[in-house]
């Protein structure tokens, strides 16, 4: 019984092993199925059949030699010259880890590095791996070998300077952040210096985050920026500072003819006052408060035909309430004029005609001057994305 026992068991053993073999026969002919020409997009799932076959040697066979000999053949067989794929490096270079041989693994992502120097995740992976290792000074010398190769990449600065936040070398990551915002191109400038202003907040450096604000204003004006400064002094109980910031925007909005955006900034300071406000500051900012109108417009088709007219909302401020009568009378004053000159030149008749024009005329412009507004303190129709 026993024997027969021990037979049935080596039965299954060479039934598992023609198995294994069946599944690696397959796996050899489909790779060797290499595809015809050296572009990505014949590789993308052509490279798959190693991962898996690798996977399965690794995984379902416990065959080391062989998921090392899997992914050597497919680190061979990938053009580098023209492309390459930076998973397929990361997986090598984890096996190696789980096998325990650390340097392999080093020596596969430095060599990725050799060969595709422009591909993130391959920094990112490596850095990870030396993080977990706690090798601190190997991140630093991968961190600044990836921004000499991409200085204008601002993902990498802002990680930099988190590591060494978290290390609490502060004062390593804000001269990480200086270095970065003086880089003549910045792929996110947004992000980096987001990023700079909350390394700031996080640290209670108030005077430093200004500094940054007022930095970045210099640079550019975007009513986001200005937003996103009065609502940190507001958010530190700095009222006076964020109405005096609020009011400040408004000036440059207005003379700069940015109408949009000022509408917006209006509505974030009518949500500001609404929180902190007393009765005065809500009555002064009501005066500055825009109201919407609905107007009409002529509109032309592609080929210049006239189409009609379409109705849309138009944004009305309390300081260009006294400039629109006169736009109006100067508009009218020059239809009534070129109505004139039509009628002298079409003799008794045409001037019948043209006086009837003029008076049809006058009539659209009456309807056009009927314009249907709503207060916006009722209608709030802006779309904040912060």
């Amino acid at each position: 019984g026993g024997g027969g026992g021990g037979g049935g068991g080596g039965d299954n053993d060479d039934d598992v092993q023609r198995a294994v073999a069946r599944v690696r026969e397959v796996y050899e002919r489909a790779i060797a199925q290499v595809p015809p020409a050296a572009e990505k997009r014949y590789w993308r799932r052509y490279i798959y059949l190693f991962y898996n076959y690798a996977t399965f040697e690794e995984l379902s066979v416990g065959d080391a030699e062989r998921t090392r000999a899997v992914y050597q053949a497919a680190l061979r067989l990938v053009p580098h010259d023209y492309f390459s794929f930076a998973r397929l490096w990361i997986m090598a270079a984890h096996f190696e880890v789980r096998q325990r041989r650390l340097g392999a693994a080093r020596r596969l992502l430095g060599h990725a590095l050799g060969v595709a120097p422009d591909k993130d995740k391959l920094y990112r992976a490596y850095i990870e791996l030396e993080l977990q290792l706690g090798e601190i000074e190997r991140c630093r010398t991968l961190y600044e070998k990836w921004l000499q190769w991409a200085p204008e990449n601002c993902r990498a600065w802002v990680r930099f300077a988190q590591l060494e936040a978290q290390l609490a070398e502060h004062e390593r990551a804000r001269a990480i952040y200086e270095l970065a915002i003086a880089q003549p191109q910045l792929d996110m400038p947004e992000l980096l210096w987001k990023a700079y202003i909350d390394f700031e907040v996080a640290h209670d450096e108030w005077d430093r985050a200004r500094a940054l604000y007022e930095r970045l204003l210099e640079r550019t004006r975007h009513v986001r920026v200005w937003i996103s400064f009065a609502q940190l002094e507001a958010s530190i109980g700095e009222v006076e500072r964020a109405r005096a910031i609020f009011d400040k925007a408004d000036a440059h909005m207005r003379d700069e003819g940015l109408r949009d955006e000022r509408y917006m900034l209006i509505e974030q300071w009518k949500q500001f006052e609404a929180e902190v406000g007393d009765d005065d500051a809500i009555a002064a900012l009501k005066r500055r408060i825009p109201r919407r109108v609905l107007r009409r417009r002529r509109v032309q088709q592609a080929d210049g035909t006239d189409a009609g007219y379409e109705e849309y909302f138009d944004i009305i401020f309390p300081d260009e309430e006294k400039e629109e009568p006169g736009a109006k009378l100067l508009q009218m004053a020059k239809m009534w004029k070129m109505r004139k000159t039509l009628a002298a030149a079409g003799g008794a008749g045409g001037a019948i005609a043209g006086f009837g024009a003029l008076g049809a005329a006058a009539a659209a412009g009456a309807d056009d001057d009927d314009d249907s507004s709503d207060d916006d303190d009722d209608d709030d129709s802006s779309d904040d994305d912060d």
